[in-house]
């Protein structure tokens, strides 16, 4: 009888460290394949926008720098002002083969109520550019400096929506030069130009890839940019800070993932990006191409900044009367 509880007790000892072995196995074996399918990386918006540029540079580059050994499939995902995207990706808790692009409508859409999401809801994994941005008038205009519109009774301007970053910025501009600025709404950026060089507006606010063609070909005049310092690309052009006006102003690309993923997940994608945006290839391909600004940010920095804009954009948001 005792010979026969041994054995039971032994044989049940075995069984459990047998269980708790492969239990042990299964998680390492697991943390060790990741990534073993592919990714989807959600755009909101429709093909061709920043947030799409980025998206499918950023895939190209992570192929051929091999820095991963699955694919990125960019997915567009447009739809009531990007909720349909973000929505999607937030309802995805946990899943850490989704990301998704971090835009100007990632914090406005839902500040205007209506979703079931915040940024709040997304796990942040890190920038990797900013995009600044120039004002310009028509080669035409009388007006050469910001100074010069102190003394014009009104100014108009133009923007893609009423919560856009133009918009947005032509508000703040607004305030700081303490003059009435209007801003009208147009479907895109082309009919906004068109506007400009036709003297129906007065100025535009646009990224620099949007508009460098333009200034080179003297079709329109630069007059200050929305960075702290001045741009490489852009040197000539002073910043609203030089030329006396308290403006910082840029538009932070990067990239979430949806909340509850796991912290070696974000590890992994933190370390991916770092490697992109330390490469030669996301230079030419992104940095130089479109005249953005290189900004690794890791993410617990990150974090942090999406706070601060999310913060921006409340109080803007709430002086210009689009949210209580």
């Amino acid at each position: 009888m005792l010979k026969n509880n041994m054995y039971q007790c032994v044989i049940k000892s075995v069984l459990f460290y047998t269980v708790v072995l492969s239990s042990l196995f299964s998680v390492s074996t697991k943390a060790q394949t990741y990534p073993n399918q592919n990714f989807t990386m959600i755009v909101p918006f429709g093909p061709g926008g920043g947030s799409d540029v980025m998206a499918r540079t950023l895939g190209n580059v992570i192929a051929e720098l091999n820095l991963l050994p699955v694919k990125i499939l960019v997915e567009n995902q447009p739809g009531s002002q990007s909720a349909k995207g973000y929505g999607m990706v937030a309802s995805r808790k946990g899943d850490d083969y989704t990301l998704a692009t971090v835009s100007v409508s990632f914090f406005t859409t839902p500040l205007r109520g209506g979703t079931s999401y915040n940024y709040k809801s997304f796990t942040p994994i890190a920038g990797i550019a900013t995009s600044p941005y120039i004002m310009v008038v028509s080669s035409k205009s009388k007006y050469k400096t910001v100074s010069d519109f102190k003394n014009a009774p009104s100014l108009t301007t133009g923007a893609t929506g009423a919560a856009s970053d133009a918009a947005i910025l032509s508000n703040i501009i607004k305030k700081s030069l303490n003059t009435n600025i209007r801003v009208v709404p147009f479907d895109g950026e082309g009919e906004i130009m068109t506007e400009l060089l036709g003297g129906r507006i007065d100025f535009a606010l646009f990224n620099p890839g949007e508009v460098l063609g333009m200034i080179q070909a003297g079709t329109v005049r630069p007059i200050a940019v929305s960075t702290s310092k001045r741009l490489p690309k852009f040197s000539t052009v002073p910043t609203f800070k030089e030329q006396g006006f308290d403006i910082d102003y840029v538009q932070v690309r990067g990239v979430v993932m949806p909340q509850g993923v796991s912290q070696s997940s974000v590890a992994y994608w933190e370390g991916v990006l770092r490697k992109v945006a330390e490469s030669e290839n996301w230079r030419k391909q992104y940095i130089e191409r479109f005249n953005e600004e290189p900004a690794f940010i890791p993410a617990k920095e990150f974090a942090g900044v999406l706070d601060a804009t999310n913060a921006r954009y409340e109080s803007v948001m709430k002086e210009l009367g689009m949210i209580k």
